[in-house]
Parts: structure tokens; C-alpha cells; sequence
């Protein structure tokens, strides 16, 4: 079956159902409200901050190059293999404590360029 086009309004595919008119993904895939993340210099970051959380420092991780399922995902290995909690937000992955000496031997496993910076 093929896809049916309509000027403009929605398209609709027999095997997918509805499809968004902007992007031409299945509804549950769509990309256009979903903001693009710059791509950056292929450099992973991890640094560490305690502005704004009672002194209480959390370690981030920026540059990743994943999309925000696959992000998560991971986030979840790297928060268990620290044995702590933490989020993902923006694109940018924020693990409890200081934890930069466990996080960069990982990140390098995966054959990315990784780097310590900030406090």
C-alpha cells in the first residue's frame, strides 16, 4: 500500500496510520516540535558543579552523542555503575556527587574523545 498525499493537511499511510504533514514521520515519531541539539566539537565533558544546590555537587556529562531515548538509557547505566541517582536534562547528564573519576574511564570505553573541565 502505498502513501496517500494531501496538500497540506494530514497524510495518512495504511501501515503507519496517521503521519505528521511537516516531517513525514508516523505521529508517535515525530521530529518537529523536538529541538535540534547542536552537535558540537565530538568532545564529551564532564565536569562538576555546586551553584545552586546547597553545596551539594553533581557531576555533568555534555556532548554525548545520543538522542534523547538512547541518552536516558544510558544515563541509567552510568547512574548505576556510581551507585547514585541523577537526570537527564537538555541533553546534558547529571550524576550525583563528584563522581569524574569513575565517569571518564566509562565514556572512553565507548571510543569517545573525553575531557575533564570546569570545578
Amino acid at each position: 500500500m502505498g502513501m496517500k498525499k494531501r496538500e497540506g493537511g494530514l497524510v495518512f499511510s495504511t501501515e503507519q496510520g496517521r503521519m505528521c504533514p511537516e516531517c513525514r514521520n508516523p505521529v508517535a515519531d515525530c521530529t518537529c516540535g523536538q529541538p535540534e541539539r547542536p552537535s558540537g566539537d565530538g568532545v564529551v565533558r564532564v565536569s562538576r558543579e555546586t551553584k545552586g544546590r546547597k553545596g551539594k555537587g553533581v557531576t555533568l556529562i555534555t556532548g554525548i552523542p545520543m538522542d534523547d531515548k538512547d541518552l536516558k538509557a544510558y544515563a541509567k547505566v552510568l547512574k548505576a555503575k556510581c551507585g547514585t541517582g541523577g537526570t537527564v536534562k537538555d541533553g546534558v547528564v547529571e550524576i550525583q556527587g563528584d563522581q569524574r573519576d569513575i565517569l571518564v574511564p566509562l565514556l572512553q570505553q565507548k571510543g569517545w574523545t573525553v575531557k575533564k573541565s570546569g570545578g
